[in-house]
């Protein structure tokens, strides 16, 4: 993984290619994301800056501008939840897929070998020349599933 010097002056230097100021508030943003290993929607991102900076004033529409720059330039990734938005992870860690979980939005990361070879071999075997792939299985999350079984009687 990327270190955190090196990510902020990528990040500088992305702001200034696009006509943007650095600013703490920028820098905040991008340094929560770097150091905690969450699934982020722009609100729980936003929360948890105000919680941990107090005296900083970020504004959603800050967080939402940020997160968009840094998708469109790959330092961070989202997945998509329907009519429910995105969660937001850094892009710039090891390859791994998610299971989502459909009732509570719980995500759970993996890798498997013998997923990214068969993909590879699937690829191959369609003369496909595969650059990128995301997998995310959904379905429901073993608290979900034991929060809707019937309580047993005694």
């Amino acid at each position: 993984m990327i270190d955190y010097p090196t990510l902020l002056q990528t990040f500088k230097q992305l702001l200034k290619d696009n006509g943007l100021k650095f600013t703490n508030q920028r820098e905040v943003i991008l340094k929560m994301l770097y150091e905690h290993d969450d699934h982020f929607t722009p609100e729980a991102l936003h929360h948890l800056i105000k919680d941990n900076y107090p005296q900083l004033n970020v504004g959603i529409a800050t967080v939402y501008r940020t997160l968009g720059l840094l998708e469109d330039n790959g330092i961070i990734n989202s997945i998509s939840f329907d009519a429910k938005g995105k969660k937001y992870e850094f892009g710039l860690k090891k390859h791994h897929d998610h299971l989502i979980c459909t009732r509570c939005g719980k995500l759970i990361e993996f890798y498997d070998k013998m997923i990214e070879e068969q993909q590879k071999l699937i690829a191959k075997n369609f003369h496909f020349l595969m650059t990128d792939h995301t997998m995310n299985i959904l379905g429901i999350c073993e608290t979900c599933q034991k929060a809707n079984k019937p309580q047993e009687k005694i």
